[in-house]
């Protein structure tokens, strides 16, 4: 198997940072480079129920405050001698990943994974879940016990 490009999708969480280290591992040993992936979506002019409309600059705020966040990680990862990029996308995650993997000709994507429960896991499903269900490549979830 060939490993050159790694996408992870990170949300800044514990989750996503084990994820990113266990991408670190993987690049390091196949010599690949690591896409981080940070997806976000805010449903400007949308009313919510007390009449209070979102404004606009909020979605622009968020857009470079992910931008920031996702810069530091790459620095970080290039620090530690592995090539990475940062991809910063509004949508919905799952679909964000898989587009994503799909423009870069990803190899393997590794992504935390977080257990939810009950109606609301049997309804949506999990992030993880949809993605190794729909993803054309490997999949690597990384699980992070509960404290």
């Amino acid at each position: 198997m060939k490993i050159k490009t790694i996408l992870v999708p990170i949300d800044f969480s514990s989750h996503s940072e084990k994820a990113m280290e266990t991408a670190v591992e993987f690049a390091k040993a196949f010599g690949a480079e690591v896409h981080l992936l940070h997806a976000y979506s805010l449903p400007v002019g949308v009313v919510g129920p007390y009449d209070y409309q979102i404004p606009a600059n909020i979605l622009t705020d968020m857009r470079e405050s992910a931008k920031k966040r996702v810069d530091e990680e790459v620095s970080k990862l290039a620090d530690s001698g592995v090539p990475a990029k940062g991809v910063i996308t509004e949508g919905l995650p799952t679909q964000a990943i898989l587009d994503t993997a799909e423009q870069l000709g990803a190899d393997l994507i590794v992504m935390g994974t977080r257990g939810l429960t009950g109606l609301k896991h049997v309804v949506l499903g999990s992030v993880a879940e949809r993605t190794i269900r729909q993803a054309t490549c490997p999949v690597l979830t990384v699980h992070v016990p509960d404290a």
